[in-house]
């Protein structure tokens, strides 16, 4: 049985996703990150797809800080809409400042969460160098 048929796994996207505050974005990535093995930021967005609408699908973007469901939501501006009207600003590449929206699960204060976004973003740089 794979890791995506096994009862919960859906669940555990889902619960993950409803915690995400509103203004606040998470990505595929992130997601699958936290979640461990057996998750890709590619499975997130098979599940985020077949999501209730109790589940904010919305605020989970990609690694560029831009919406992915032009193609499969309509209309095509749908999620960056709903992302807008909570506050998130998007520039005319279509992109928001994930330094600035991105939300960390755990970060107990906005000086803790800032670090954390500081070393996330410090350890990527450094890797697309490499």
């Amino acid at each position: 049985m794979s890791k995506r048929a096994e009862p919960g796994y859906r669940q555990r996207v889902f619960r993950l996703v409803r915690r995400i505050p509103q203004g606040r974005v998470m990505t595929y990535g992130q997601i699958a990150e936290l979640l461990g093995e057996g998750y890709t930021p590619r499975t997130v967005g098979f599940v985020m797809h077949g999501s209730a609408d109790s589940v904010p699908w919305h605020r989970v973007i990609n690694a560029r800080g831009a919406c992915s469901t032009g193609g499969i939501v309509l209309p095509h501006d749908k999620q960056q809409r709903m992302l807008e009207a909570e506050g998130v600003q998007f520039d005319s590449q279509g992109r928001c400042s994930l330094e600035k929206y991105l939300w960390l699960p755990g970060a107990r204060s906005k000086s803790q969460s800032n670090s954390r976004k500081r070393t996330l973003f410090k350890l990527k740089a450094t890797a697309q160098r490499s």
